[in-house]
């Protein structure tokens, strides 16, 4: 891999970090639903996990990572669509594929 894929793979990894490090261990949806600086904060580091991993893309588009299209539109759908971005939509990303992709990405970075 080139050594730009593994700064955008480390940037992908701090960002999944982050999101995990802003929720407390026992969150729940309602305590989610009403901060809207952590979900801010979420919505930020999924800007960045989806445009590292469409540079990425560009550049090794073979790469193996689950949806990885979906997460890449997952942030285009933030940056152009804001407005149609709701607390459930991001607690959905946090529980579903976040996991699975955290775990992509720290095999990717050994």
């Amino acid at each position: 891999m080139k050594h730009d894929i593994n700064v955008w793979l480390e940037d992908i990894r701090k960002s999944i970090e982050d999101i995990y490090q802003f929720l407390p261990e026992h969150f729940i949806y309602q305590d989610f639903e009403k901060d809207l600086k952590t979900r801010k904060a979420i919505e930020r580091n999924i800007e960045i996990i989806g445009e590292a991993l469409n540079r990425i893309l560009k550049v090794h588009p073979q790469i193996t990572i689950t949806d990885s299209r979906k997460i890449v539109d997952t942030r285009n759908r933030i940056i152009h669509g804001y407005d149609r971005i709701t607390p459930d939509i991001l607690w959905l990303i946090i529980k579903r594929p976040l996991p699975v992709l955290r775990d992509e990405i720290n095999k990717l970075l050994k």
